[in-house]
């Protein structure tokens, strides 16, 4: 991968580890993050925790065989509870729990049914949050994750901005920049228009205005507008680097009905047919990028061409997530 990529493999920022409803109250859920195992756990407060996953008491692994009481994970070989913040809260004898014996946390927010982690290489505390999507009257979250992909988060949410390949991969035409890629702190954003084949083979083409809202390169949604509809779509990018050369990409979508037939429609209605097709749609579009990511060299300075969109401007903004080692 470092052939491939000349930048390092966990660049800083906020990345999903789960779907909210991958998580129930009382789950235990294994994860695997920037190249170490974690373990995810909702206690009775309904708030997703997630903590390294081997016990920092004698290492037993935390997500095989660990059960939650409360609000605290409790590790299956001497029973120490853990509670969110890595604290060691009670013993399985009763005992005082030693002050020194602290499991390793990791901050998390559930927003829009996404669970998301923050990554620092330093291991700092997050620099910044990542804004909850506003989906009200939306449909549910129809999800979908495509696991061990060999590429990098660079990449996958580089796609946003690289207009040119939307009319030669996806079948998209009169692709048009409506704004210019704008940058503020870890958030970029930029608008475009293209007209993309119907939700149904055989049906007229829909011209969509797509915004792109990026917060750092693991959260990612775009929103799309179909005015002659009356539709609005939601779709998130979600990567999430689980070792130094593979990632899991969580996708998500809903939609929603602002005039015409489709708001006389019950939401469930909606979800089941709309919401079905624009989300199969959705995932058909990503999986033909795989083939490409799996394969493709990063170019560090392209020699760009008129039509392949604000590319350069987004690899400028990307530095700042690699402290250590930033990309060209």
């Amino acid at each position: 991968m470092a052939s491939r990529f000349p930048f390092a493999p966990f660049p800083d920022g906020w990345y999903a580890v789960a779907f909210g409803t991958d998580v129930a109250r009382g789950d235990v859920v294994p994860v695997r993050f920037m190249g170490t195992d974690r373990v995810l756990f909702r206690g009775a407060s309904g708030e997703v925790a997630m903590l390294d996953a081997h016990c920092p008491h004698m290492g037993a692994n935390l997500a095989v065989g660990g059960r939650v009481e409360g609000d605290a994970l409790r590790c299956p070989m001497h029973g120490f509870g853990f509670a969110a913040d890595g604290r060691c809260v009670l013993t399985g004898y009763g005992t005082k729990p030693p002050p020194t014996c602290v499991a390793r946390s990791t901050r998390v927010v559930e927003l829009g049914g996404v669970v998301l982690a923050s990554h620092a290489a330093t291991g700092a505390p997050p620099a910044w949050e990542p804004p909850a999507p506003d989906l009200r009257g939306f449909t549910p979250l129809r999800t979908h994750t495509l696991k061990g992909l060999a590429t990098h988060p660079q990449e996958t949410t580089e796609n946003s901005v690289d207009l040119g390949h939307f009319s030669y991969v996806h079948g998209y035409r009169d692709v048009e920049l409506v704004d210019t890629v704008r940058a503020d702190g870890p958030y970029l954003t930029t608008r475009y228009r293209m007209t993309r084949r119907g939700l149904v083979p055989g049906t007229t083409p829909l011209r969509a205005e797509f915004t792109v809202h990026v917060h750092g390169l693991g959260y990612s949604y775009v929103e799309v507008d179909i005015p002659s509809h009356g539709l609005e779509s939601r779709h998130f990018v979600l990567p999430t680097p689980t070792d130094a050369e593979r990632l899991d990409l969580r996708l998500a979508s809903c939609v929603r009905a602002r005039t015409g037939a489709l708001r006389a429609m019950p939401l469930p209605v909606l979800d089941r047919t709309v919401g079905w097709l624009a989300a199969r749609g959705y995932v058909a579009d990503v999986r033909q990028d795989l083939a490409i990511w799996e394969n493709k060299r990063y170019v560090p300075q392209p020699p760009l061409a008129r039509g392949d969109g604000p590319v350069a401007r987004y690899r400028s903004w990307t530095r700042q997530f690699y402290p250590a080692a930033a990309a060209d």
